[in-house]
C-alpha cells in the first residue's frame, strides 16, 4: 500500500497564461448600425456619419484607450425585404444601415490623425474585380503605413445583386468558390508580382543601374482560372504589409471553411460562449488540417456592451436607449439578414410555431438562448425589441465588474481572443467603455496599457509580434511570395 506524498511535494497545477484581449470598435458609416432609430437619441452623433471630423475624433479617442482597431461593416444594398419586395420605406426613417458611405475612402485621413490604431474595412469579392480591389487596398496600406485590414465578404443582399446587374444573388456556396479563386488572384498580385528588393530604395540610379525599380523584378502573374483572367502586373509597388491583414465573418459551413483557409482573424456572433465554442473549435480544427497554426487565428466575438458605474445605472441606460429605437427598422434588418418578410403575419403570431422552418428555427434558437426572454411570446413586437439594440449579437449590460466577469467567461468558455464592441449610441457607448470598463480590464491584467508595437502595422498589433508585417509562413498566401534572388516565384516554376 502506498501513501500520498506530503502536500508540499505534490505537483502544482499549471496556471495558464492570461490572454491579452483584442478590443475593436465595431462601426458603420451610416446613421445607425445595429441600432435602428438611435439617431433620434439626443446625445447620439450617428447623423454625423458623413463628417470626417466625427470619425477622426472617434479614432483618436479609441487610440488613446489603446483599442486595436475600428472594424467598419458595410453593405452594398438596402434592407428592402420587409413589406417588400424592394421596399425601403421602413428602412429609411430608421436610418437602418441606409444611407451608407464606403468606409475605405476615409481610412487615409483617419490614419493621418492617429499613430497606431488600425482599421478593418469590409469589401465584397462578388461585385468587384480582384485587380481593382488589390490596387485600392495597396494604396490605403501605403497611406496608412500598414494599418489596414480587409474584412472579406461575399455579400448577402438581393438588393445588391439587382443593383450590380443580376436578377438574383449568385448561389451561396458558389460565392465562396468565387472568393477562393479571388484570393489566389490578389495574393499573386500582392505577393508575387513584385520581387522583394525590386524597388531601388538607395535613391541613386548609379548604385543599381536600373532606375526607380528593376524591370526584371516586376512580372505579370498570368492568372487564368474558372472565374478570373488577370495578366497583371500589380499596379502598385509593395506596401508595408503587402497583403492587408485578413478578416472574415462567415458563419455558414462554406464560410467557416473559407475562414479557416484564409482569415487571420475571424468575427463570430452568438448569444453565449457555450454556443460559440463549437464554431471556434471547428475553425481551428479545419485550419490545423490545412497546415496552419490554429492558435495564430484570432477569434473575435461580436458583443454590445452597455456599461455604467453600477449594474442598475447600466440597465437604466439600456432602457433609455431602447425608447428611441425604431421597431419597423429592426424588422427591416431582420428581413435583410434572413431574407424573410414578417409583415404578412398577424401581430400576435408566435414565430416559434410558424410553418416557415428557417424562421421557426431562428426564433426558437433565440427563445432558448437569449437571457431574460424566458416565457415571452416571440411575436413581431418581441423580435423587434430583441433586435433594436445590438442586432442579433450578445448583449452584456452592467457595471465594470459585471461586464469584465462576463468577458472573461467568454474567453475561458469559448476560447475567443477578443471582442468587436458595437454601440447603441455613438460615441457615448464607447465613452462609457473607455471610462468604466477599460480600466477594470487593465486592472485585471487582461488588456494592455500600451500597444505591442506603437506605430506598427495592423498585423503586428493584432498578433502582438513586432516585425510580423507579412503573412505567416503557414498561411496559403505565403506560397506566392517572390523572394529576392529568385528569377520567378517558386509557385510559378512548373
Amino acid at each position: 500500500m502506498t501513501s500520498n506524498p506530503p502536500p508540499q511535494t505534490q505537483p502544482q497545477p499549471h496556471k495558464q497564461k492570461q490572454k491579452q484581449l483584442i478590443l475593436n470598435a465595431f462601426a458603420m458609416q451610416s446613421p445607425s448600425h445595429l441600432n435602428p432609430g438611435l439617431h433620434r437619441y439626443p446625445k447620439d452623433q450617428g447623423r454625423n456619419y458623413t463628417s470626417l471630423k466625427h470619425w477622426t475624433q472617434l479614432a483618436q479617442k479609441l487610440e488613446a484607450a489603446k483599442f486595436h482597431a475600428i472594424f467598419f461593416a458595410d453593405v452594398l444594398g438596402g434592407y428592402d425585404v420587409y413589406k417588400g419586395p424592394a421596399n425601403l420605406e421602413p428602412t429609411i426613417p430608421a436610418g437602418a444601415q441606409f444611407p451608407i458611405n464606403d468606409p475605405l475612402y476615409s481610412i487615409p485621413a483617419l490614419a493621418a490623425a492617429t499613430e497606431t490604431i488600425s482599421f478593418g474595412v469590409t469589401a465584397s469579392t462578388t461585385y468587384d474585380a480582384p485587380y481593382a480591389m488589390a490596387r485600392r487596398f495597396s494604396t490605403v496600406d501605403h497611406l496608412s503605413n500598414g494599418r489596414v485590414g480587409w474584412n472579406i465578404v461575399t455579400s448577402y443582399l438581393e438588393s445588391a445583386a439587382r443593383n450590380f446587374g443580376l436578377d438574383t444573388q449568385v448561389e451561396h456556396d458558389e460565392r465562396y468558390r468565387i472568393a477562393d479563386e479571388y484570393l489566389d488572384v490578389v495574393y499573386k498580385l500582392w505577393e508575387g508580382s513584385w520581387r522583394e528588393g525590386a524597388v531601388n530604395t538607395g535613391g541613386r540610379d548609379g548604385v543599381t543601374g536600373y532606375g526607380y525599380a528593376d524591370p526584371k523584378g516586376v512580372r505579370q502573374i498570368h492568372h487564368r482560372g474558372k472565374y478570373f483572367t488577370v495578366p497583371g502586373p500589380h499596379l502598385c509597388e509593395p506596401s508595408v504589409q503587402r497583403t492587408p491583414f485578413l478578416l472574415q465573418a462567415g458563419t455558414s459551413t462554406a464560410g467557416k471553411a473559407f475562414a479557416a483557409k484564409h482569415a487571420e482573424a475571424i468575427f463570430l456572433n452568438g448569444q453565449s460562449p457555450e454556443l460559440v465554442r463549437p464554431s471556434v473549435e471547428s475553425v481551428r480544427e479545419q485550419a490545423r488540417a490545412l497546415g496552419r497554426d490554429p492558435e495564430a487565428i484570432k477569434i473575435v466575438a461580436g458583443v454590445l456592451v452597455i456599461v455604467g458605474r453600477t449594474d442598475e445605472e447600466a440597465r437604466k441606460k439600456f432602457e433609455e436607449y431602447a425608447r428611441f429605437g425604431d421597431r419597423e427598422g429592426a424588422l427591416a434588418l431582420f428581413g435583410g439578414w434572413s431574407g424573410y418578410d414578417l409583415s404578412g403575419y398577424d401581430e400576435e403570431q408566435d414565430f416559434r410555431f410558424v410553418e416557415q422552418p428557417a424562421v421557426r428555427s431562428m426564433v426558437n434558437h433565440w427563445a432558448s438562448t437569449v437571457p431574460g426572454m424566458e416565457g415571452k411570446k416571440w411575436n413581431k413586437k418581441t423580435i423587434a425589441e430583441y433586435l433594436i439594440l445590438g442586432g442579433n449579437g450578445a448583449k452584456i449590460i452592467g457595471g465594470p465588474q459585471t461586464v469584465a466577469d462576463e468577458l472573461e467567461r467568454w474567453v475561458q468558455v469559448a476560447d475567443v481572443d477578443g471582442f468587436n464592441l458595437s454601440y447603441a449610441s455613438v460615441p457615448e457607448t464607447f465613452d462609457d467603455i473607455i471610462e468604466f470598463l477599460v480600466p477594470e480590464l487593465q486592472r485585471r491584467g487582461i488588456f494592455h496599457t500600451e500597444y505591442a508595437v506603437p506605430g506598427g502595422t495592423m498585423r503586428e498589433n493584432m498578433t502582438g509580434e513586432r516585425g510580423q508585417t507579412r503573412l505567416d509562413e503557414s498561411h496559403p498566401g505565403a506560397k506566392y511570395v517572390w523572394r529576392e534572388g529568385e528569377e520567378v516565384p517558386k509557385y510559378a516554376v512548373q
